[in-house]
């Protein structure tokens, strides 16, 4: 049963980020686009996340859930020790959902709109910047966990291990991440201009991503980083990066001649292998501290709360997934007879 609760955590993880990486992305792409193009830009993404974009955060609750019931070890030291960060997350979730919804239902149309419209676009960025900073401190192996809290002080405890250039720019990998899904997914939501202008936009957060992706491994590897020098060691995880990179091809091919289905198909693939290599690096030490790796499968609950967990993620996702897949089906977001090449 422990398998099963793992198998639906990395799920919700793949989920998350696919999905709510490209509803954050949406608001990215709308912040790095012309003054001409903003309104474009603003209309589309209320047409496509209008229906669904409360449905994306799903994941992130059901990651949170299963990490608290089943791995309390380790959401207690993300919890504790990431609490800053994940607090301007959960702000930064919240300020987009206002600003989304106010900004096309206030019922009093007038320069407050351009705030809303402020909002949602910082908040889309910083978001993603934030969780991407979570990440990069849990194996950056600056987290200092202790029970004596005088000998330390606040800013070493609870601020060094998630504010330094390392987490920085896994944060501005995973917002370019997000960035790179949204382009590539809107590019089958248009016709005409507008989807040339989203092809565009999907190479140019491509080569980002790339660039970026290049820049965390090298300042990792240049600190002496244990997670990228073992990640650099890993045949896997290369393998995965290698696959990854091979795959660019195709997906430019696709982008570059607008073709929605492929392109879909071969981002969501990126976003398996990059998580894949990832995790793979270190699983199950995950977690990376300045004294010791934590491993995840040690002080997980009892069997039988693992078994209880088990049985109810696989009854609730025999409701939620085939939901899910009606309500994206249901607005031609996964209907291939809408994503034929539409000119």
């Amino acid at each position: 049963m422990l398998y099963v609760v793992l198998f639906f955590t990395f799920f919700s993880l793949f989920l998350y980020v696919l999905l709510g990486g490209a509803d954050f992305g949406a608001g990215i792409v709308e912040l790095f686009s012309s003054r001409e193009n903003k309104k474009l830009n603003r209309d589309t993404i209320y047409k496509v996340m209008g229906p669904v974009w409360e449905a994306n955060h799903i994941w992130l609750i059901i990651l949170i859930v299963i990490l608290w019931i089943a791995f309390p070890e380790y959401f207690n030291i993300i919890i504790i020790y990431l609490h800053i960060p994940l607090t301007l997350v959960l702000l930064g979730i919240t300020m987009r959902g206002v600003a989304f919804i106010f900004r096309h239902y206030d019922a009093i149309v007038d320069k407050s709109q351009d705030w809303y419209n402020r909002m949602f676009r910082i908040s889309s960025l910083i978001t993603p910047v934030f969780l991407g900073m979570s990440f990069g401190a849990l194996i950056s192996g600056e987290i200092m966990i202790t029970d004596d809290f005088s000998e330390t002080t606040f800013s070493e405890i609870f601020m060094h291990p998630w504010l330094n250039v390392f987490t920085f720019l896994t944060g501005l990998f995973y917002a370019s991440l997000c960035a790179f899904l949204a382009s590539t997914l809107l590019i089958g939501e248009t016709t005409g201009d507008v989807r040339r202008m989203y092809s565009r936009k999907s190479a140019v957060f491509t080569v980002v991503l790339v660039i970026i992706g290049a820049l965390v491994l090298l300042y990792g590897y240049l600190t002496d980083m244990v997670f990228v020098k073992d990640f650099l060691r890993n045949s896997l995880s290369l393998i995965a990066i290698a696959l990854s990179g091979i795959l660019l091809i195709p997906l430019w091919r696709a982008i570059r001649k607008q073709h929605s289905i492929f392109t879909r198909i071969f981002a969501g693939i990126q976003i398996l292998l990059v998580i894949f290599a990832a995790v793979n690096t270190h699983f199950p030490n995950i977690i990376i501290t300045q004294t010791s790796e934590v491993n995840m499968l040690e002080g997980v609950a009892p069997d039988e709360v693992i078994k209880v967990l088990a049985i109810s993620l696989i009854i609730g996702g025999g409701f939620i997934l085939p939901g899910l897949f009606h309500l994206m089906k249901s607005f031609n977001m996964i209907n291939p007879s809408n994503s034929t090449e539409k000119q």
